[in-house]
């Protein structure tokens, strides 16, 4: 009786060596054939209408910095720049605070507890913001209901003002960003294993000690985005600071609006806007780099 060895087997059709390199080759032309569309349509919708309105703020009236001059000579300008700085700042600290407790809150293990929180944080997120700033309007108003309610009830002889303010900017701004700061903490605070917290604990580690050495540490990729996100948005909010600020509370954005709505001054809004472009992209920058630090020293 004859063995059938390995050897003795009919070989299958030989495949040339190569065909995966041709595949390599014949996906990225298909690749970038499917994204050329978004490409251009990116380009011709974003790009090129920031590109115009930055070389404006050069070129119009003749070659000139003299738009950039104005920002930096006049002092109205220059205090808009440091509000709308110290505000987004404010702002992404105190959607921290307050926002970190309720990811933390999201990311229990539970069924009741964590759904209505994350109901509690989608729903506002899926309201207008200008329905939202309205309602901060309602309730700061001087006629509006916190003074109606502290007024009848005797704290207060007349109505404060708190509308047209930097706290009720602050404060809508807060609360209309604050979805931003929890979602990405949330996420990284889903992603720990449950498994650390629990050695930490039985290695006789209190709650606090858990919280800044383990949880806290773990948790700061989540933080980071979410302050990135927060305060570039916060730089560029628009609606908010136009609605609930006034005069005293100008910001980047409505001075973008007024130079090239009410004056038609597009080189001069061409300069705001690539003061803010630039402010943006060191935020990004800057965000980034301390991740990676961040990355490094946990690796350590």
């Amino acid at each position: 009786m004859s063995v059938t060895t390995v050897t003795d087997l009919p070989a299958g059709p030989a495949v040339p060596a190569a065909a995966p390199a041709l595949r390599g080759r014949l996906s990225l032309p298909l690749s970038l054939l499917l994204v050329a569309p978004l490409v251009l349509l990116l380009a011709w919708a974003f790009f090129l209408p920031i590109g115009r309105l930055l070389l404006t703020s050069v070129t119009e009236p003749t070659l000139t910095l003299t738009n950039y001059r104005r920002l930096i000579t006049q002092p109205l300008y220059a205090e808009v720049i440091l509000r709308t700085v110290w505000i987004s700042f404010a702002c992404t600290a105190a959607a921290l605070l307050l926002g970190y407790p309720v990811a933390a809150l999201m990311a229990r293990p539970g069924r009741v507890v964590p759904k209505i929180a994350a109901v509690c944080v989608m729903v506002p997120l899926w309201t207008s913001v200008l329905v939202r700033s309205y309602a901060w309007i309602i309730l700061l108003d001087r006629k509006g209901v916190i003074n109606t309610l502290l007024v009848q009830s005797g704290v207060i002889a007349k109505p404060l003002t708190m509308l047209y303010t930097d706290g009720a900017v602050l404060m809508a701004m807060t609360h209309v960003l604050l979805p931003f700061m929890i979602l990405p903490i949330y996420s990284s605070l889903r992603s720990l294993p449950v498994d650390l917290p629990r050695a930490a604990a039985n290695l006789g580690a209190g709650r606090v000690r858990v919280f800044f050495a383990v949880t806290l540490p773990l948790s700061l990729p989540g933080v980071f985005a979410g302050c990135l996100l927060v305060f570039v948005m916060a730089l560029g909010f628009y609606v908010t600071p136009a609605l609930l600020g006034g005069p005293q509370t100008l910001m980047i954005a409505t001075l973008i609006g007024q130079q090239a709505t009410e004056l038609l001054d597009w080189p001069f809004a061409g300069a705001i806007s690539c003061v803010l472009l630039v402010l943006s992209l060191g935020m990004v920058i800057t965000f980034k780099r301390l991740l990676r630090l961040d990355r490094v020293v946990a690796h350590d």
